[in-house]
C-alpha cells in the first residue's frame, strides 16, 4: 500500500523528510540554500521546520519509533 493512502505512513514520510532535510542542511549548506523558492524550495522549509521545532520533532521520531515497536 501506497504511503499516500495510509495516513500513518505519509506522516512518517513527512517526519523522516524533516528530519533528512534538517540534517543535510546542518551538514551542506549551500545544498539546500541555493533552493530556497521553487519545488526544491520546500525541502528548505522542511530543514527550516525541523531547526525551529526540533523539541517537538523529536518527540514526534519517538512517538514514531514506539508506534512501530507496537505495530
Amino acid at each position: 500500500m501506497s504511503a499516500l493512502f495510509n495516513f500513518q505512513s505519509l506522516l512518517q514520510v513527512i517526519l523522516l523528510l524533516i528530519c533528512t532535510c534538517t540534517y543535510i542542511h546542518s551538514s551542506w549548506s549551500a545544498l539546500l540554500d541555493n533552493n530556497k523558492t521553487g519545488v526544491r524550495g520546500v525541502f528548505w522549509k522542511f530543514a527550516r521546520i525541523g531547526e525551529r521545532l526540533s523539541p517537538y520533532v523529536s518527540i514526534c521520531c519517538i512517538l514514531m519509533a514506539f508506534s512501530q515497536l507496537r505495530s
